[in-house]
């Protein structure tokens, strides 16, 4: 009856406007619409583009109005989840938009070869083969959803009062990292590898593939241990969303970086202590999977803290923490 009474107690005061991360995703929504007007003659789907975004506009607005209704703690986690679980339509998105600009993978395979003097992501599954080390690096991997909703459902149920902004910091991360894949067309490993050609990059050669992207996705085979179950989770997930796309830098590691920070935040040494462990295979698998260059994961530290800083500087502007 307590966890009933905590989700469908009305709020005495509830939110009227839309969310602050709403607005980061209309705001999101609304430029990426601009530019696909402007490249309309240029994209492949220009029209579904625009469909979904106008399909993700009246989803937002029955959300809200579904709060406005019924003003509890239950119908505003469905206005976040709703927009959680949109996540994986936008990050194809971004392929769409910047495959109409040249590839930039030999830049940062060649930025790779100078700062480790080799490629980790060819050497690194090559090195370590044994299908439990491959099993613990698709663990990780594959962890990434679950740790968002982890830390997402403990602000909800134990720091509600901060549940708000902690959404808008893991949101708004992730369309920051999605407008920086759009200008910066980078592939990773296991779509350049196959496209430049391995024997290439195994004696250092990394040619300009130009826009071979725009009409071809198809990545090197996944190393690992194969008959492993969350091998064959990374590898179904891959099938159904993954594009050439979202490289540099690795958002993976970038928003798990994030959740640690909002972990250690939260003042829960279990929560915190709990999710370690898959966040530092999550940094070690990027690269063992051939998703990303080791640069990749030194960008998304990097740019984890500077966006985490930044973020929370704002919540205390647009979020505050509701008493």
């Amino acid at each position: 009856m307590n966890i009933i009474k905590f989700l469908f107690e009305i709020e005495r005061k509830p939110r009227k406007g839309l969310l602050a991360v709403e607005w980061v995703i209309v705001g999101y929504l609304m430029l990426t619409a601009l530019m696909v007007f402007f490249t309309f003659t240029k994209a492949v789907n220009p029209e579904a583009m625009l469909w979904g975004r106008f399909r993700i506009v009246l989803l937002t607005v029955a959300m809200w109005l579904v709060y406005r209704l019924i003003p509890c703690r239950f119908t505003l986690l469905c206005r976040i989840t709703v927009q959680m679980l949109l996540l994986p339509w936008w990050y194809p998105d971004t392929y769409e938009l910047n495959r109409i600009l040249p590839n930039l993978d030999h830049h940062f395979a060649a930025y790779e070869q100078w700062l480790f003097g080799c490629q980790p992501a060819l050497l690194f599954s090559q090195a370590i083969q044994h299908p439990v080390f491959s099993e613990l690096m698709h663990l990780g991997y594959a962890s990434y959803f679950p740790l968002i909703a982890l830390v997402a459902l403990f602000y909800f149920f134990f720091r509600y009062n901060e549940f708000n902004r902690t959404m808008f910091i893991i949101l708004t991360s992730f369309f920051i990292y999605y407008l920086v894949f759009i200008f910066l067309p980078v592939t990773g490993p296991q779509y350049y590898y196959l496209a430049a050609g391995v024997d290439n990059i195994a004696h250092g050669v990394f040619p300009n593939v130009h826009d071979f992207f725009a009409t071809h996705d198809k990545p090197l085979p996944m190393p690992g241990y194969s008959d492993g179950f969350f091998y064959q989770c990374v590898a179904s997930a891959h099938a159904t969303g993954e594009r050439p796309t979202a490289a540099f830098p690795s958002s993976h590691v970038g928003i798990t970086t994030i959740l640690m920070f909002l972990a250690w935040r939260s003042r829960s040494r279990l929560l915190f202590w709990g999710i370690m462990p898959l966040y530092v295979l999550m940094c070690f698998a990027t690269v063992y999977i051939q998703a990303h260059y080791a640069i990749d994961v030194i960008g998304g530290w990097v740019s984890a803290v500077v966006i985490y800083v930044v973020l929370q500087f704002l919540c205390g502007k647009i979020c505050p923490i509701k008493k």
